[in-house]
């Protein structure tokens, strides 16, 4: 089997990897269970990625029901060691603004009774995995990199606070995250990155910024309509990006 350069998780939205040829789809099941969906492997721009819809490929997984533990082993299992998290987001920060693109190097957590680690069964190996830095910091410079090759446009940091979801947030609560120091909020980003550092996988986010939080921006009423046109034109240069970051 040929190796897999890098493997992506796509968030709302991004059902698809634009571009991927010569599609190989795989049904896995694995120690915790099926993932979201079938993992299409194929060849972008020269070279061999894997993708996975977070959601399911037609939306159909709410972020608090998604077997997280399963899309991630099941990647590993395919052989993947690099993970790229595509994450579809709110903007809080001023520079996070809809469109954007971000790298963020921090994360705060808000969700509640999601499975949240390896160690979850009786007899499980105990894992006290360092977690400060929750993004691998290697393959964040390589995503900062890939952007700068590609004429990507790219935030390269931001602080990612991970909601429960599926409702959007009040604008209290996003008030709360920004005097906590998130700039970025999403339903997703966890267990997802704690998962990934016990399972021994580089892991790294690219977070699509797809609409304002609640209370920023100019405080419009946010419809999917909205979210789905920002996510598609962010999107635009995610095939150069991505394949790029493979080649690294």
């Amino acid at each position: 089997m040929n190796r897999i350069a890098l493997a992506v998780i796509g968030g709302t939205g991004v059902y698809r990897l634009a571009d991927l040829q010569d599609v190989d789809t795989r049904e896995v099941d694995t120690r915790f269970g099926k993932p979201s969906g079938p993992i299409r492997i194929g060849t972008l721009l020269g070279q061999r990625v894997a993708f996975l819809a977070r959601h399911g490929e037609g939306h159909s997984v709410p972020p608090h029901l998604i077997n997280y533990r399963a899309n991630l082993a099941a990647l590993q299992d395919i052989g993947a060691t690099r993970v790229l998290a595509l994450n579809t987001v709110g903007g809080i920060g001023d520079d996070f603004g809809p469109r954007v693109l971000a790298c963020p190097d921090q994360l705060i957590d808000y969700t509640w009774g999601r499975i949240s680690t390896i160690c979850e069964e009786a007899g499980s190996e105990v894992l006290h995995v360092d977690f400060g830095d929750p993004y691998t910091t290697m393959l964040r410079h390589k995503v900062i990199a890939a952007a700068r090759v590609t004429g990507v446009s790219l935030v390269g940091h931001g602080c990612y606070g991970a909601t429960q979801g599926p409702r959007l947030e009040t604008r209290a609560e996003i008030a709360r995250l920004r005097r906590d120091g998130c700039d970025l909020v999403g339903m997703t980003g966890m267990p997802e990155a704690a998962l990934a550092r016990e399972l021994g996988l580089d892991y790294a986010c690219l977070a699509i910024v797809a609409n304002w939080a609640a209370g920023c921006g100019g405080g419009e009423e946010i419809t999917m309509a909205e979210v789905l046109a920002n996510v598609e034109a962010a999107s635009n240069g995610l095939p150069e990006l991505v394949a790029e970051l493979a080649r690294g």
